[in-house]
């Protein structure tokens, strides 16, 4: 996997360097000092992950990250600010890690995101299963795989797919947010945002910024609740 650094401070780049190319699978493709360097790079390099600093001069990374994900790199937003975290979500941003970076903390995000690429890599076009049954076929590299959906920990959109994440990996399907809502009924998993669904029971913090809200999972994930759900997302995971 192809990594681009950006952060205006050379030794976060130099850190962050240091510990992305002790992880198996990484190459460091460049680095950049601002949010209009950074695009400029990952138009020529191509790589396949940014980890983005968000206050920097010229173009800051919340500004820049529409435009690096829509040349189809995934981002990861690497911090000292807490509080940018639900704009960091809303603009499809694939993590929020706040510095210091610990080495165990970038090795799952990395792990996340190269489970991503490998089930956007496998082929489309596999019929879905019809609302009322426990499962779904999704593309594999090789061919289809039934996934269960009490074997889903949660669902988040991407353009027009939808990612399905188990324990063990993320399945990449071409689906409408509106059919994977009418899939899931009664299966147990929460609608907690226009592009999101989780597990109540999985659910480990809540965090608040004003008046955003935003729920960490047991597995570091961290889902931004939509003003729509927010009753519905309270009340299923702190019951009265």
């Amino acid at each position: 996997m192809r990594v681009l650094i950006a952060d205006d401070e050379p030794l976060a780049r130099a850190l962050l360097r240091a510990l992305l190319e002790d992880l198996s699978g990484v190459a460091v493709a460049g680095e950049a000092s601002d949010g209009e360097e950074a695009i400029a790079l990952a138009r020529s390099l191509a790589p396949d992950l940014v980890f983005l600093d968000i206050d920097m001069p010229q173009l800051s990374g919340i500004h820049a990250a529409p435009t690096l994900i829509d040349t189809g790199v995934e981002v990861i937003f690497v911090t000292a600010h807490e509080e940018h975290a639900i704009d960091a979500f809303e603009v499809g941003a694939l993590d929020y890690i706040l510095k210091p970076v610990s080495r165990p903390r970038l090795a799952h995000t990395v792990e996340r995101a190269q489970r991503r690429r490998a089930a956007r890599d496998a082929p489309t076009g596999t019929p879905t299963t019809a609302p009322g049954e426990d499962g779904i076929w999704v593309p594999v590299r090789h061919g289809v795989a039934r996934v269960a959906f009490a074997d889903v920990q949660r669902v988040e959109a991407a353009r027009d797919h939808v990612y399905f994440h188990t324990a063990e990996r993320a399945y990449l399907h071409r689906i409408t947010m509106s059919e994977t809502a009418a899939l899931l009924a009664g299966t147990g998993l929460l609608r907690v945002h226009r592009s999101a669904f989780i597990r109540p029971e999985r659910v480990v913090a809540l965090r608040r910024h004003g008046k955003s809200l935003a729920l960490t999972l047991d597995d570091g994930a961290s889902v931004p609740v939509g003003t729509t759900y927010r009753v519905a997302t309270l009340t299923a995971i702190r019951p009265a």
